[in-house]
């Protein structure tokens, strides 16, 4: 880049660690973090051997970024963060453990349960409209019951 007439020092790559930082703050989900770090990196290592070429500095933030996104994607995989709505994007989830009465029979293993303001259907062992039941788990789109006893 020195054909260019650019000649890259420590405070270019630190402005770009900054404007990537800018970035991530109005469009949040850790990558532009990352890249951020990296370019900051670059920056200081310009600012110890002001003599790496511009090859290097951009092989190095390559690297340095490609590292970092592959170590968080890894991380976050291994420890992922917890939440207080664990089944808000499984929605069959959530009825696990909740009894219900049958509005219609369930005639061969299967039927329709009515659950708030959804239609489900379900599969369980022959029953009659009226009984209550209890949601055991979830197949897919199929929510699976038995009935309760007592």
């Amino acid at each position: 880049m020195e054909e260019l007439g650019w000649n890259a020092d420590f405070w270019h790559w630190w402005i770009l660690a900054g404007l990537l930082l800018l970035i991530e703050v109005m469009a949040p989900g850790f990558f532009f973090l990352w890249l951020a770090m990296a370019a900051g990196i670059v920056g200081l290592a310009m600012l110890l051997a002001p003599d790496i070429g511009w090859q290097y500095q951009l092989m190095i933030f390559s690297g340095l970024a490609l590292i970092s996104i592959i170590g968080f994607r890894k991380f976050q995989k291994a420890i992922p963060a917890e939440t207080d709505q664990p089944t808000l994007n499984r929605r069959g989830s959530q009825y696990v453990g909740r009894t219900f009465t049958l509005d219609q029979p369930v005639v061969n293993g299967m039927g329709v349960l009515r659950v708030d303001d959804t239609t489900w259907r379900i599969a369980g062992q022959d029953l009659p409209a009226g009984s209550k039941v209890r949601v055991t788990g979830v197949d897919g789109v199929v929510l699976q019951i038995e009935p309760l006893t007592g």
